[in-house]
């Protein structure tokens, strides 16, 4: 059995589900197709077919907005529908775009390329040549995986380039250097890769040369997570730089300047972005320099070349305090741009560099959630999507300060007569963690609630439209939470730090409190309250089910986390022990071990009804965490429903017939459970 460990580790030889971790094993397949038939005939009724078909209206329809990235005169879109489930990857210019009758010129179809080839093709990803635009470096997948394959496509003839650049499935980072050279990491053989599985070795490779004669330029530890290279092609400021994750968050980067390897002296947990002749630093943990301290989640600005001498002014961009936090900055050519976050609120500001005045933009919809689509770095645009809960996404396009609407998506759903309001929870420790509620403005008592969450990683979950979650639950009459639990970065880096390792169990504490809260003040009720979540979330769920019974009526538990005495033995797993901790450290499984949910199961408490969702093609979270818990809890004797999609990678989805069918069996479970 292939069972993916890193090496030297020893296995567990308690554990008598080791054997479903054999991800493509003929047992453990007859295993998943034994479970997904008696979810299927529990759940796939009438009700599911309706739901589901609709579901997979609203993400074929041509009326949703076609986002897109300006590359040279082009905008690129990527574009699925019922005609292409595999999708389109097509261009068109600024004018077509901002009419209703777009001109899209087709460079791929993924779904004629898979015929051809005979596979199951999933889209990854493109890099373009710059600044000329004329070839790309395409990423496919097979079955929606991380690990893909890299094939060279001529722009112009709109077609692969016979002994072209290409690369075999591997987790893989290639970038263009030029025409004729590309930046590149993956799987050279044995010890290229990371006990993650990720590049430990970047080269340049040369066109016409075989790969293994390409010229190394880093190597970095198997420890490492991974090594990654860049390359900046801006006339009068080309630079190729180099990053050495050791661990999820912290990094040592580099520029590789003549053959020298110069250090970017920034600290190791900072993000930075190198601009012409700028240096953005953001710091995760307070940084003192020069003796003065800048916060955790500030943004400090610097002259690069200053910089790396060693005597360079630092001015602050942005401060965060209690309320606001920097949620994202972009860089257009000449502006940057700040997305804050002020109570879970999107604020947009334009900075100009130099001064670093910030001014806000103009042009967007009050009481919105803001997304940076795409910015312009050689250039002054910049398109920003903007939507909330019941308030469907509106896409603002502009140059500076000011924003004008060029698409509006259409309501999937009847929004008149939903509110949204925001609630504040009290953690054990005091904390107060804010929420959203999403529900009925006639409702009179309580109602079955979805709660959502994901605590971890400094991801922040921001209000959103949701076409799915409102024509599947909302218009049902259903109420819709989404909280924000410490371990995301709604309040920035310090939201996320104080609930890592030891102190992880802030965020099933958080989430807890808010489920209470949710009873408390009437918006539900225990047997009327649901929770999802996926990856780290689903570890959330894991552990609402073990330790927090009680509190909730059904869950649903997807791509998850479970079995965190081995998670860093399986696929990616090793890259989240700075987010986790080690269980191979004594010291780090003492507090491990007091919440991995698959080793905390107990056949006397009761736990409430769980959905366990995967797919086989995750190579990120293995699937093994959510087979060997669903085959725990049958033993155990609970109620326990388990699907596990053949295909669709981390996200459990490949296409949108994929995610409507997902879609549908999740709320309809819920609805069946919580109703």
């Amino acid at each position: 059995m292939a069972f993916h460990e890193r090496p030297g580790t020893a296995t567990t030889p308690d554990d008598p589900y080791l054997w479903l971790e054999d991800i493509t094993g003929d047992d453990a397949l007859d295993w998943v197709r034994r479970h997904n038939e008696p979810t299927l005939q529990r759940f796939g009724g009438p009700r599911f077919e309706q739901l589901r078909a609709e579901v997979l209206e609203m993400l074929d329809t041509d009326t949703r907005i076609p986002y897109v990235r300006r590359r040279g005169e082009y905008l690129y879109n990527f574009w699925r529908d019922a005609d292409h489930p595999r999708g389109l990857w097509r261009r068109t210019t600024l004018e077509s775009y901002r009419t209703d009758q777009r001109d899209w010129e087709v460079l791929i179809d993924v779904d004629e390329l898979a015929r051809v080839d005979g596979e199951n093709w999933v889209w990854a990803g493109a890099d373009v040549l710059e600044p000329d635009y004329s070839r790309a470096l395409i990423e496919l997948s097979r079955g929606g995986a991380d690990a893909t394959v890299v094939r060279e496509f001529d722009m112009a003839t709109k077609q692969f380039v016979a002994d072209g650049f290409s690369l075999p499935e591997a987790k893989s980072g290639v970038q263009w250097q030029d025409a004729d050279t590309v930046l590149v990491g993956t799987d050279f053989g044995p010890g290229s890769l990371t006990d993650s599985g990720y590049p430990r070795i970047v080269k340049r490779w040369r066109r016409g040369q075989p790969l293994a004669e390409a010229e190394t330029l880093f190597e970095g530890e198997p420890s490492d997570v991974s090594v990654g290279c860049g390359y900046d092609p801006t006339p009068g400021f080309e630079r190729l730089l180099i990053t050495r994750s050791f661990d999820f968050f912290n990094r040592y980067r580099y520029e590789l300047r003549d053959g020298e390897l110069i250090p970017i002296d920034v600290p190791t947990d900072a993000a930075i972005s190198v601009h012409r002749e700028w240096l953005l630093i953001r710091p995760r943990t307070d940084w003192t320099v020069a003796g003065r301290t800048y916060p955790a989640g500030s943004l400090v600005a610097a002259r690069y070349e200053d910089f790396l001498a060693g005597n360079a002014d630092l001015a602050v961009v942005f401060e965060p305090d209690e309320h606001a936090s920097l949620e994202n900055f972009v860089w257009a050519r000449d502006y940057l741009v700040l997305l804050t976050l002020v109570d879970v609120i999107s604020r947009v500001e334009v900075v100009r560099p130099g001064s670093w005045q910030r001014t806000p933009v103009a042009g967007i919809p009050p009481n919105t959630t803001v997304t940076l689509v795409d910015v312009d770095e050689y250039g002054d645009e910049m398109f920003v999507d903007a939507s909330g809960f019941d308030v469907p996404s509106v896409l603002l396009w502009g140059r500076g300060e000011q924003l004008t609407e060029v698409k509006r998506s259409p309501e999937f759903f009847d929004a008149s007569g939903i509110e949204v309001s925001q609630h504040f929870a009290t953690s054990d420790d005091g904390t107060q963690i804010p929420y959203f509620v999403v529900g009925h403005r006639d409702r009179t008592g309580p109602a079955p609630t979805l709660l959502s969450g994901y605590g971890g990683f400094e991801v922040s979950n921001t209000p959103g439209y949701s076409g799915v979650l409102g024509r599947s639950w909302l218009a049902r009459g259903g109420t819709y939470v989404l909280a924000n639990i410490r371990g995301g970065g709604e309040y920035g880096p310090r939201w996320h730090t104080q609930a890592m390792r030891e102190n992880r169990h802030l965020v099933f504490e958080d989430f807890a409190a808010v489920a209470r809260d949710l009873v408390a003040r009437g918006i539900t009720t225990v047997e009327q309250l649901g929770a999802h979540g996926g990856s780290n979330g689903g570890l959330l769920m894991g552990v609402m089910l073990t330790r927090y019974p009680e509190l909730f009526g059904a869950l649903v538990c997807s791509v998850p986390l479970l079995d965190m005495r081995r998670f860093h033995l399986l696929l990616a797993g090793a890259s989240w022990m700075a987010e986790y901790g080690d269980p191979d450290n004594p010291d780090d499984w003492e507090f491990i071990s007091k919440y991995s949910p698959y080793q905390n199961i107990s056949a006397d408490r009761k736990y409430p009804p769980i959905l366990i969702t995967t797919s086989t093609r995750d190579d990120r979270v293995h699937p093994g965490h959510a087979r060997k818990m669903t085959a725990a809890l049958e033993a155990a004797g609970h109620e326990v429903y388990y699907y596990e999609n053949i295909e669709g990678g981390h996200a459990g989805a490949a296409d949108n017939a994929q995610i409507a069918f997902r879609s549908a069996l999740i709320y309809e479970f819920l609805w069946s459970m919580l109703s």
